[in-house]
Formats: structure tokens, sequence, C-alpha cells
């Protein structure tokens, strides 16, 4: 009998159940959205945007003690994915720190990734020198490139400490940059040449010659080949698409990275074209190791030469020095072409200043003889230029890449949590009215230093101006990339003189990629100043 009423009960609950299934599902489903859209939107009214407000939500006994940092909400979800997905981010980063009157520090949210960023000098000092940001946060197309074996993104420890150490003992130390100065003379020469054909009557492009320049610059120094720069090579081609791809990759936003629900979608392609660039890098990498490894009495000549005689601890294995090798070529490339052809743009719009340098080259070189490095010293006028348009143009304008808090910390006042991204807008600290007269105004006397007055460093001391970084992750070829574009763009302007071509006006506007570069390609004209030979 006991057993007959529970299965009269049972029954009775499976129709109950039944019936709600059939009238009321929806009820379930309606509530879960519900809440998750109140939830969205208590994230998002946060300032800094959805990022910050999940943080502070989950961590509400802190809201109690910190002031939050101020800052753009963005929209739902994606937070401020849009101003960092623009061509112009570092613009919109300083027009929206204005705005929120967080030029010191301002909060932002990339999807899910807490975000700040300055324009003030003093808090990018507090920031870049500090040991809590000595980390980088770690693309998915920088890991997937192996980037994450290399200087730029290894993370912060034994390993990274190691590759600093070798490239400050070996691959940039002074004797090795002077070492390579002959191959730099060479390609100059080149440059000279190549140039020198076009006459004084046809106008040319000046980009795509710096840009090979520079990749065969870079050819020679790691892997110690020598093409001639007027004449295709089949090696130089292919090398220039590899490094042509991942610059794109690394220079795209990649959603993917600070929404994890698009992770498995990779609806950019970044994944797929990441995993057909690897190999092909690995293969040609590789090659070149290879045949170095199987040179017999041979003097140490070229970088990978350097890498191979490595012993103990500083011993790298193949798979570290492709990754090494491959972000050197990478890095070294096309900031060396973006900053010349800023400088000779800025040149030719303000004919007056090459006047000046012209000047003093005929001063300090004369007319009699080419430039030699060991001039460079003496262009006192000619580095200011160079300064100028470093502050003016900065390749990388947000300092390429962001550091990572690696535990809690104070940054201005405020409370930063651990695995937040810190960036350093340069470009609008070096267009602050607060720290430069006449920021927008082309003035290389401003870098000319008086009687008594310390020459203007930027190598990183000075956070006015320091377009390579400083603290723990400065740039480590900061001296050689100097040396190489202050020599060559000295050999160009002694040798020419440089207008502007017939169809248009220079176009300064810019387009921010990996490097921040001119939007429309430099197209000049020249006039030989010395007889060629």
């Amino acid at each position: 009998m006991g057993s007959d009423i529970e299965s009269v009960w049972l029954f009775a609950l499976a129709s109950k159940c039944k019936a709600f299934s059939q009238q009321n599902t929806a009820w379930p489903i309606l509530i879960i959205a519900l809440a998750w859209l109140v939830m969205t939107i208590v994230y998002w009214v946060h300032p800094g945007g959805p990022a910050w407000g999940k943080y502070r939500f989950k961590k509400c006994a802190i809201t109690t003690i910190n002031k939050p940092i101020p800052g753009p909400r963005g929209l739902p979800l994606i937070g401020s994915m849009n101003m960092m997905a623009s061509s112009l981010a570092h613009h919109r980063i300083a027009t929206i720190a204005e705005t929120c009157k967080a030029k010191r520090l301002m909060a932002f949210s990339l999807g899910d990734t807490r975000v700040i960023v300055t324009c003030n000098p003093e808090v990018a000092k507090e920031i870049l020198n500090s040991s809590v940001f000595a980390d980088r946060p770690v693309k998915e197309s920088a890991y997937s490139l192996m980037f994450n074996r290399a200087i730029g993104f290894a993370p912060y420890g034994v390993y990274w400490r190691t590759l600093r150490r070798i490239a400050a003992t070996h691959l940039f130390c002074p004797k090795q940059i002077k070492n390579s100065e002959e191959q730099r003379r060479f390609i100059a020469d080149e440059m000279v040449n190549l140039f020198g054909r076009h006459g004084h009557e046809r106008s040319f492009i000046v980009r795509e010659v710096v840009k090979r320049a520079s990749l065969n610059n870079m050819m020679v120094s790691i892997f110690g080949r020598k093409y001639k720069l007027d004449c295709d090579n089949n090696e130089v081609d292919e090398l220039r698409g590899l490094v042509d791809e991942g610059y794109d990759l690394l220079g795209t936003l990649n959603w993917s990275d600070h929404l994890p629900w698009l992770a498995q979608f990779d609806p950019q392609n970044i994944r797929v074209r990441c995993s057909n660039l690897v190999p092909k890098v690995s293969g040609f990498v590789g090659r070149i190791i290879a045949q170095h490894r199987a040179r017999t009495n041979e003097e140490a000549c070229d970088l990978v030469d350097v890498l191979l005689s490595l012993q103990g601890a500083d011993k790298l294995s193949d798979s570290d020095m492709i990754a090494v090798l491959w972000e050197m070529i990478f890095r070294g490339t096309d900031t060396v072409a973006v900053l010349i052809e800023w400088i000779l743009a800025r040149i030719v719009v303000h004919p007056d200043v090459q006047s000046r340098v012209h000047d003093e080259l005929d001063m300090v070189v004369g007319r009699s003889r080419a430039v030699d490095e060991s001039d460079a010293m003496n262009l006192i006028y000619l580095m200011a230029v160079i300064k100028e348009v470093l502050r003016l143009h900065p390749p990388g304008p947000l300092l390429s890449w962001a550091r990572l808090a690696i535990t809690d910390t104070t940054v201005d006042g405020y409370h930063v949590p651990k695995g937040t991204m810190a960036m350093v807008n340069m470009w609008a600290i070096a267009r602050d009215p607060q720290e430069w007269a006449d920021p927008t105004v082309f003035v290389p006397d401003r870098f000319v230093a008086k009687t008594g007055e310390v020459e203007f460093s930027v190598l990183g001391s000075d956070l006015r101006l320091a377009p390579f970084g400083s603290g723990r992750r400065t740039c480590p070829g900061k001296n050689l990339g100097l040396t190489t574009v202050s020599f060559w763009v000295a050999t160009l302007l002694h040798e020419f003189e440089w207008l502007p071509s017939d169809q248009n006006s220079v176009d300064l506007s810019e387009v921010l990629k990996l490097s921040c570069e001119m939007a429309n390609a430099l197209k000049v004209k020249i006039r030989p100043r010395r007889k060629l030979t």
C-alpha cells in the first residue's frame, strides 16, 4: 500500500514538472538573462568601465577604502576596445584623459582587462621604474610568434635577466656597435648612389629604400649576410615578407586577448596566421643557425656567431636563439626606417632647418669628404633636429608594449591591483604645454644646450621625452638605433638638398600600427650638394 501511495506522489510530481517545463521554461532563462544584464550594467557604470567594475564588485571591501581611478566607461562588455582599435589610439587616449581630467592617471577597460594610462612624466617615471611593472602582458600573437622567449616579452625572472645580460654584454655593447660601423657606411653609400640616380628632376618615394636599407643592415649584423640595395634577392624578399606579416599581427588589437569567450572562435584569424608564420620563421632562422654552426675556423663576426659562442649559464637553446634573433630583426628594421622617413619629412617641410643643418655639415665635415660616424658628436644641431622629431613623432607613442603589474601596488595615490596593464602615452607627454613651450611647433633649438647646460638625453633619464622607454624594460638596442639613424641622416643631408615633390605638399598625418608611421609615404625630389663619385 505504501509503495502505491509513493507511486501516486511520483506521478503527481512528474506531471507538475511536465506542466512547468511546457508552460514556464522561459521564466528561468528570462531571470538569468535579467540578472546577467543587471550585473553587466553594474560593472559598466563604474569609473573605468566593466573590467574595473567587476574587480570592485568582487573586492567590495577595497572599494570602501580606496577611491576609484577616473576614466571612461566605454561600452558594456567591451569597454574601450573601440578606442584602442583606432588608427590614432594615442590621440584618442590623450583627448579622453583631458576630458576626464585624468591626465595623471586614467583607468579604462579592454573587455575583461583592466588598464591604466598616464600622460604625465612624474607618474610615467613611477610606473616605468617600478619593479612591480617589470613584466609585460603577453598577447596571444606575441606568444604564438615566440616573443615570450625573447627580450621584449619574456616574463620577468632568471631567463629574462639572462637575456638582458647577453644583450648588454655581447649584442649591443659599444664594441659590437663599433664593429658594425663599416657595414653602416657601405649601406649609406648605397643609398646615396641609389637616390642619386633619380636626379633632381624626378620625384620618388623614400620609404621602400630606407626600409630595405634597414633590413639589409640587420641581415649583416645578425646573420652576416650582405646584399646589394639595388638588387632583388629571394632571401631578403622572404625575410621582408615574414617581418611584414609579423608586424601586422602584433600591431593588430586582438579582441580575443581581452574577451575570453571569443578566444575559441578566433574571429580575426590571428591564431591561424600565427600558426602559418611560425614554421616559416623557424625554418628561415634555423637554417642560418645551422649554416653558422657548420662553419669552422672562422672568427665570430655577427650576432649568430656571438650567440653560438656563449657557454655556461648564458648558453641558449636553438629555439631560444631563433626567438631572440627573430625579435631583433623584427624590432630593428622598421623602427629605424620609420624614424628616418619622419626626419626627412620634417626637413622638407622646414627648409630653414635644412639650411642650418647643411651649414653645420659644411662647417664640421666640409664638402670635400663624406660624413664619418665620428662626426656625429660635433653635429649638435642635427642631433637636436632628431630629438625634436622624436618628440613630435615618437615611433612608439604608447611605448609600443604595455607593462603588467605583478602584485597589488599604489600609483599616484591610487590602488592598482595585480594583473593590471599599464601604459604611458609618450606622445601626449611630449606635446603637453605644461612641459614644453609651443609644444606643437617644430623647434629643434629647444634641444640645443646653452653654455653651462647639460644636454637633454632621450635615453630614458628624463620622462618628458623617453621614446625608447625607461627602467628595466627600456629598449636594449637604443644606442645602436640612434647611431644608425644619426649617421644615415647626416649622410643623406650632406649629399643632397631635399625638396617637396611637384604634385603634393608633405602630408604629416600619421597612422598607428605597431609603430607610428606617416599615413602617406614621403615623396620628394633631391638636388645633389656634393659631386657623386
